[in-house]
Protein backbone atom coordinates (compact mmCIF):
# COMPACT_ATOMS: atom_id res chain seq x y z
CA UNK A 1 0.00 0.00 0.00
CA UNK A 2 1.54 3.90 -1.32
CA UNK A 3 1.90 6.38 1.47
CA UNK A 4 -0.57 8.50 -0.49
CA UNK A 5 -3.24 5.91 0.07
CA UNK A 6 -2.05 4.76 3.64
CA UNK A 7 -2.42 8.38 4.81
CA UNK A 8 -5.62 8.92 3.46
CA UNK A 9 -6.53 5.60 4.82
CA UNK A 10 -5.30 6.98 8.42
CA UNK A 11 -7.54 10.13 8.27
CA UNK A 12 -11.10 8.27 7.52
CA UNK A 13 -10.02 5.33 9.97
CA UNK A 14 -9.83 7.85 12.51
CA UNK A 15 -13.48 9.73 12.28
CA UNK A 16 -14.73 6.04 12.43
CA UNK A 17 -13.00 5.48 15.60
CA UNK A 18 -14.71 8.37 16.80
CA UNK A 19 -17.96 7.58 15.43
CA UNK A 20 -17.32 4.36 17.41
CA UNK A 21 -17.50 4.64 21.02
CA UNK A 22 -14.70 2.68 22.85
CA UNK A 23 -14.73 4.32 26.71
CA UNK A 24 -12.07 1.49 28.35
CA UNK A 25 -13.80 -2.02 29.35
CA UNK A 26 -16.30 -0.90 26.45
CA UNK A 27 -14.02 -1.13 22.97
CA UNK A 28 -16.21 -4.23 21.25
CA UNK A 29 -17.34 -1.47 18.61
CA UNK A 30 -13.78 -0.14 17.92
CA UNK A 31 -12.39 -3.52 18.29
CA UNK A 32 -14.87 -4.95 15.20
CA UNK A 33 -14.11 -2.03 13.30
CA UNK A 34 -9.88 -2.51 13.38
CA UNK A 35 -10.78 -6.27 12.70
CA UNK A 36 -12.53 -5.58 9.55
CA UNK A 37 -9.83 -3.11 8.45
CA UNK A 38 -7.68 -5.64 8.71
CA UNK A 39 -9.34 -8.24 7.11
CA UNK A 40 -10.03 -6.05 4.13
CA UNK A 41 -6.36 -5.61 3.59
CA UNK A 42 -6.37 -9.60 3.25
CA UNK A 43 -4.83 -10.14 6.83
CA UNK A 44 -4.91 -12.63 9.56
CA UNK A 45 -6.10 -11.13 12.44
CA UNK A 46 -6.11 -12.73 15.83
CA UNK A 47 -8.37 -11.35 18.72
CA UNK A 48 -8.22 -11.96 22.41
CA UNK A 49 -11.22 -9.68 24.19
CA UNK A 50 -11.04 -6.53 22.34
CA UNK A 51 -7.18 -6.36 21.70
CA UNK A 52 -6.91 -7.06 17.40
CA UNK A 53 -3.57 -8.01 16.32
CA UNK A 54 -1.94 -9.36 13.26
CA UNK A 55 1.88 -9.92 11.77
CA UNK A 56 4.04 -9.72 8.68
CA UNK A 57 6.70 -12.21 9.33
CA UNK A 58 9.59 -12.19 6.55
CA UNK A 59 11.70 -15.28 8.66
CA UNK A 60 11.62 -16.88 11.95
CA UNK A 61 15.35 -16.21 12.53
CA UNK A 62 14.53 -11.99 12.44
CA UNK A 63 13.84 -9.94 15.21
CA UNK A 64 10.50 -8.88 15.94
CA UNK A 65 9.01 -5.04 16.16
CA UNK A 66 5.64 -4.39 17.22
CA UNK A 67 3.81 -1.22 16.48
CA UNK A 68 1.24 -0.99 19.59
CA UNK A 69 -1.23 1.79 20.53
CA UNK A 70 -4.03 1.60 22.35
CA UNK A 71 -8.42 1.69 21.09
CA UNK A 72 -9.47 3.05 24.69
CA UNK A 73 -10.54 6.42 25.65
CA UNK A 74 -11.46 8.08 28.72
CA UNK A 75 -15.03 9.16 29.65
CA UNK A 76 -16.46 12.63 27.97
CA UNK A 77 -15.52 15.19 30.76
CA UNK A 78 -17.84 18.11 30.76
CA UNK A 79 -17.65 21.21 28.62
CA UNK A 80 -17.31 19.60 25.28
CA UNK A 81 -19.24 22.06 23.04
CA UNK A 82 -19.28 19.49 20.44
CA UNK A 83 -20.82 15.63 20.47
CA UNK A 84 -17.53 13.54 21.33
CA UNK A 85 -19.22 10.59 19.23
CA UNK A 86 -19.57 12.57 15.84
CA UNK A 87 -16.03 13.70 13.91
CA UNK A 88 -16.21 17.21 13.06
CA UNK A 89 -13.44 18.64 10.47
CA UNK A 90 -12.76 22.34 10.73
CA UNK A 91 -10.02 23.11 8.54
CA UNK A 92 -6.86 21.05 9.53
CA UNK A 93 -8.15 19.53 12.65
CA UNK A 94 -10.19 16.38 13.60
CA UNK A 95 -12.69 16.82 16.51
CA UNK A 96 -13.76 14.04 18.70
CA UNK A 97 -13.13 11.71 21.17
CA UNK A 98 -9.93 9.72 21.28
CA UNK A 99 -8.73 11.32 17.91
CA UNK A 100 -5.75 12.91 19.67
CA UNK A 101 -5.48 10.09 22.23
CA UNK A 102 -4.77 7.85 20.69
CA UNK A 103 -6.61 7.35 17.59
CA UNK A 104 -4.32 9.51 15.47
CA UNK A 105 -1.51 7.25 16.67
CA UNK A 106 -3.19 4.31 16.56
CA UNK A 107 -4.08 4.97 12.42
CA UNK A 108 -0.67 6.00 11.94
CA UNK A 109 1.08 3.00 12.66
CA UNK A 110 -1.61 0.83 11.06
CA UNK A 111 -0.96 2.99 7.93
CA UNK A 112 3.39 2.11 8.77
CA UNK A 113 2.47 -1.21 8.99
CA UNK A 114 0.14 -1.70 5.72
CA UNK A 115 3.05 0.41 3.93
CA UNK A 116 5.55 -2.50 5.08
CA UNK A 117 3.22 -5.43 5.05
CA UNK A 118 4.07 -7.64 1.88
CA UNK A 119 7.69 -6.80 2.11
CA UNK A 120 10.20 -9.69 1.83
CA UNK A 121 13.20 -7.08 2.48
CA UNK A 122 12.62 -6.21 5.77
CA UNK A 123 15.17 -7.06 8.27
CA UNK A 124 12.80 -7.92 11.11
CA UNK A 125 9.28 -8.98 11.29
CA UNK A 126 5.91 -6.81 12.21
CA UNK A 127 3.25 -7.14 14.65
CA UNK A 128 0.95 -4.72 14.51
CA UNK A 129 -1.64 -4.08 17.88
CA UNK A 130 -4.88 -2.33 18.76
CA UNK A 131 -5.05 -3.12 22.29
CA UNK A 132 -7.72 -2.12 24.99
CA UNK A 133 -7.41 -0.83 28.56
CA UNK A 134 -4.74 1.72 28.58
CA UNK A 135 -6.81 4.28 29.92
CA UNK A 136 -7.26 2.25 33.31
CA UNK A 137 -4.06 0.35 33.24
CA UNK A 138 -6.55 -2.78 32.93
CA UNK A 139 -5.09 -6.82 33.12
CA UNK A 140 -7.35 -7.32 29.40
CA UNK A 141 -5.72 -5.18 27.70
CA UNK A 142 -1.84 -5.21 26.18
CA UNK A 143 -0.69 -6.97 29.33
CA UNK A 144 -2.76 -10.02 28.42
CA UNK A 145 -1.53 -10.66 24.78
CA UNK A 146 2.21 -9.70 25.28
CA UNK A 147 3.08 -13.58 25.46
CA UNK A 148 0.59 -14.68 22.62
CA UNK A 149 2.52 -11.90 20.89
CA UNK A 150 6.30 -13.81 21.67
CA UNK A 151 9.49 -12.41 22.03
CA UNK A 152 9.37 -8.63 21.44
CA UNK A 153 12.88 -7.03 20.49
CA UNK A 154 11.35 -3.54 19.98
CA UNK A 155 8.05 -1.76 20.37
CA UNK A 156 7.12 1.30 19.15
CA UNK A 157 4.01 2.94 20.91
CA UNK A 158 1.66 5.16 19.77
CA UNK A 159 1.20 8.01 21.97
CA UNK A 160 0.47 11.73 21.20
CA UNK A 161 4.13 13.15 20.97
CA UNK A 162 3.93 15.80 18.49
CA UNK A 163 6.17 13.34 16.58
CA UNK A 164 9.32 13.30 18.84
CA UNK A 165 11.03 10.68 20.73
CA UNK A 166 9.57 10.20 24.53
CA UNK A 167 12.89 8.12 25.40
CA UNK A 168 11.95 7.85 29.22
CA UNK A 169 8.87 7.58 31.24
CA UNK A 170 7.84 7.86 34.57
CA UNK A 171 6.28 4.90 36.30
CA UNK A 172 3.44 4.81 38.70
CA UNK A 173 2.87 3.25 42.03
CA UNK A 174 -0.08 4.25 44.68
CA UNK A 175 0.26 3.09 48.19
CA UNK A 176 -1.86 2.88 50.84
CA UNK A 177 -0.81 4.03 54.71
CA UNK A 178 -2.67 3.68 57.71
CA UNK A 179 -1.62 5.84 61.11
CA UNK A 180 -2.60 3.63 64.24
CA UNK A 181 -3.28 5.21 67.64
CA UNK A 182 -6.00 4.61 70.57
CA UNK A 183 -9.60 6.16 71.05
CA UNK A 184 -10.59 8.16 73.99
CA UNK A 185 -13.31 10.58 74.68
CA UNK A 186 -11.57 14.00 73.07
CA UNK A 187 -12.39 15.94 76.50
CA UNK A 188 -10.05 13.71 78.70
CA UNK A 189 -6.75 14.36 76.86
CA UNK A 190 -6.12 10.39 76.56
CA UNK A 191 -5.54 8.16 73.61
CA UNK A 192 -3.13 8.06 70.93
CA UNK A 193 -4.55 9.94 68.05
CA UNK A 194 -3.82 8.44 64.96
CA UNK A 195 -3.94 11.97 62.83
CA UNK A 196 -0.92 12.79 64.32
CA UNK A 197 0.40 9.61 63.77
CA UNK A 198 -0.16 9.84 60.14
CA UNK A 199 1.34 13.03 60.30
CA UNK A 200 4.32 12.11 60.69
CA UNK A 201 4.58 9.82 58.00
CA UNK A 202 3.08 12.33 55.80
CA UNK A 203 5.80 14.83 57.12
CA UNK A 204 8.13 12.04 56.28
CA UNK A 205 7.06 11.38 52.42
CA UNK A 206 6.60 15.74 51.91
CA UNK A 207 9.96 15.94 52.91
CA UNK A 208 12.38 12.81 51.81
CA UNK A 209 13.91 13.28 48.48
CA UNK A 210 15.57 10.12 46.84
CA UNK A 211 18.89 10.25 45.37
CA UNK A 212 19.34 9.54 41.80
CA UNK A 213 17.60 12.23 39.49
CA UNK A 214 16.68 11.20 36.07
CA UNK A 215 18.50 13.39 33.10
CA UNK A 216 14.78 12.97 31.42
CA UNK A 217 12.42 12.42 34.14
CA UNK A 218 13.88 14.71 37.08
CA UNK A 219 13.50 13.38 40.51
CA UNK A 220 11.29 10.47 41.85
CA UNK A 221 8.07 12.16 42.97
CA UNK A 222 5.65 11.27 46.20
CA UNK A 223 2.54 13.02 47.06
CA UNK A 224 0.09 12.32 49.38
CA UNK A 225 -3.28 13.13 47.66
CA UNK A 226 -5.95 11.42 49.92
CA UNK A 227 -6.55 11.24 53.70
CA UNK A 228 -9.48 10.30 55.77
CA UNK A 229 -10.33 9.81 60.01
CA UNK A 230 -12.47 9.92 62.42
CA UNK A 231 -16.20 9.58 63.38
CA UNK A 232 -16.99 12.71 65.13
CA UNK A 233 -15.66 15.38 66.85
CA UNK A 234 -15.93 14.07 70.52
CA UNK A 235 -13.73 10.91 69.72
CA UNK A 236 -10.21 10.78 69.50
CA UNK A 237 -9.80 8.78 65.63
CA UNK A 238 -7.69 5.47 66.12
CA UNK A 239 -6.93 5.07 62.84
CA UNK A 240 -6.23 7.65 59.66
CA UNK A 241 -5.79 6.36 56.53
CA UNK A 242 -3.80 8.18 53.90
CA UNK A 243 -2.74 7.19 49.76
CA UNK A 244 0.15 8.40 47.89
CA UNK A 245 0.79 8.59 43.95
CA UNK A 246 4.19 7.88 43.47
CA UNK A 247 6.21 8.68 40.35
CA UNK A 248 9.33 6.35 39.86
CA UNK A 249 11.93 7.59 37.54
CA UNK A 250 14.35 5.06 35.18
CA UNK A 251 16.91 4.37 38.59
CA UNK A 252 14.23 3.05 40.46
CA UNK A 253 11.88 0.14 40.36
CA UNK A 254 8.71 0.55 41.86
CA UNK A 255 9.78 -2.34 44.85
CA UNK A 256 13.28 -0.47 45.52
CA UNK A 257 11.16 2.84 46.08
CA UNK A 258 8.67 0.91 48.05
CA UNK A 259 10.62 -0.52 50.53
CA UNK A 260 12.95 2.80 51.04
CA UNK A 261 9.45 3.90 51.90
CA UNK A 262 8.24 1.04 54.23
CA UNK A 263 11.45 1.12 56.19
CA UNK A 264 11.03 4.47 57.18
CA UNK A 265 7.71 5.05 57.80
CA UNK A 266 5.82 4.04 61.53
CA UNK A 267 2.33 3.20 60.26
CA UNK A 268 0.61 0.71 58.05
CA UNK A 269 1.96 0.96 54.34
CA UNK A 270 0.88 -0.99 51.16
CA UNK A 271 1.27 -0.93 47.39
CA UNK A 272 -1.55 -1.66 45.40
CA UNK A 273 0.45 -2.81 42.64
CA UNK A 274 4.44 -2.74 41.44
CA UNK A 275 3.28 -3.58 37.71
CA UNK A 276 3.57 -0.13 36.51
CA UNK A 277 6.84 0.36 36.35
CA UNK A 278 9.36 3.69 34.77
CA UNK A 279 10.77 3.07 31.02
CA UNK A 280 13.98 4.25 29.51
CA UNK A 281 15.58 3.06 26.09
CA UNK A 282 19.74 4.53 25.83
CA UNK A 283 20.12 6.87 22.86
CA UNK A 284 22.21 4.34 22.00
CA UNK A 285 19.82 2.12 21.02
CA UNK A 286 19.56 1.74 17.20
CA UNK A 287 15.96 3.14 17.07
CA UNK A 288 16.88 6.28 18.75
CA UNK A 289 19.89 6.93 16.64
CA UNK A 290 18.09 6.65 13.74
CA UNK A 291 15.39 9.25 14.67
CA UNK A 292 18.26 11.94 15.94
CA UNK A 293 19.43 11.58 12.50
CA UNK A 294 15.83 12.28 11.61
CA UNK A 295 16.43 15.40 13.74
CA UNK A 296 14.20 14.12 16.06
CA UNK A 297 14.39 15.37 19.72
CA UNK A 298 14.63 13.09 22.33
CA UNK A 299 12.65 14.19 25.90
CA UNK A 300 10.98 12.59 28.88
CA UNK A 301 7.51 11.95 29.34
CA UNK A 302 5.27 12.18 32.86
CA UNK A 303 2.48 10.90 31.39
CA UNK A 304 2.17 6.43 31.66
CA UNK A 305 1.59 4.72 28.44
CA UNK A 306 1.18 1.12 28.22
CA UNK A 307 5.36 1.12 28.11
CA UNK A 308 4.84 0.35 31.97
CA UNK A 309 3.55 -3.13 31.51
CA UNK A 310 6.32 -4.10 28.97
CA UNK A 311 10.36 -5.67 29.48
CA UNK A 312 11.15 -4.87 26.25
CA UNK A 313 12.69 -1.84 25.00
CA UNK A 314 10.58 0.39 23.67
CA UNK A 315 10.21 3.97 22.14
CA UNK A 316 6.54 6.56 22.78
CA UNK A 317 6.10 8.35 19.61
CA UNK A 318 3.25 9.91 17.51
CA UNK A 319 1.10 12.61 16.05
CA UNK A 320 -0.74 14.91 18.52
CA UNK A 321 -0.36 16.43 21.93
CA UNK A 322 -0.68 15.19 25.10
CA UNK A 323 -1.90 18.18 26.44
CA UNK A 324 -5.04 18.04 24.41
CA UNK A 325 -5.60 14.26 26.18
CA UNK A 326 -8.57 13.80 28.14
CA UNK A 327 -9.64 17.51 27.38
CA UNK A 328 -13.32 18.76 26.14
CA UNK A 329 -13.30 19.11 22.17
CA UNK A 330 -10.05 17.07 21.79
CA UNK A 331 -8.48 17.29 18.17
CA UNK A 332 -5.75 15.38 16.00
CA UNK A 333 -4.66 17.51 13.23
CA UNK A 334 -4.86 16.02 9.71
CA UNK A 335 -1.05 17.03 8.63
CA UNK A 336 -0.12 15.69 12.15
CA UNK A 337 -1.13 12.34 11.48
CA UNK A 338 0.36 12.64 7.89
CA UNK A 339 3.85 13.84 9.59
CA UNK A 340 3.21 11.22 11.69
CA UNK A 341 2.60 7.77 9.06
CA UNK A 342 6.32 9.62 7.46
CA UNK A 343 8.14 9.78 10.25
CA UNK A 344 7.38 6.30 11.62
CA UNK A 345 8.51 4.88 8.06
CA UNK A 346 11.65 6.57 7.97
CA UNK A 347 12.40 5.27 11.55
CA UNK A 348 11.56 1.79 10.57
CA UNK A 349 13.15 1.65 7.03
CA UNK A 350 16.08 -0.12 7.29
CA UNK A 351 16.34 0.00 10.80
CA UNK A 352 18.80 -3.37 12.00
CA UNK A 353 18.34 -3.85 15.94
Amino acid sequence: MDLDACQDMAVGLVKELIRNPSVSREEKRAADLMEEVLQKHDLTVRRKHHNVWTEHRVSDDKPNILLNSHLDTVKPVDGWKRDPFVPQVEGNRIYGLGSNDAGGPLVSLLACFLNNAGRQDLPYNLIFAATAEEEISGDIGVACILNDLGKIDLGIIGEPTMNQMAVAEKGLMVIDGMGLGSSAHAATGKGINAIYEAMKDIDWISGYQFEKTSEWLGAVSMQVTMISSGTQHNVVPDQCSWVADIRTNEHYSNEAVFEVIKQNLNGEVRARSFRLNPSFISGEHPVVMRGTDMGLKSYGSLTLSDQALMSFPTLKMGPGDSSRSHTADEYICVDEIRQGISYYIQLLEGLQI
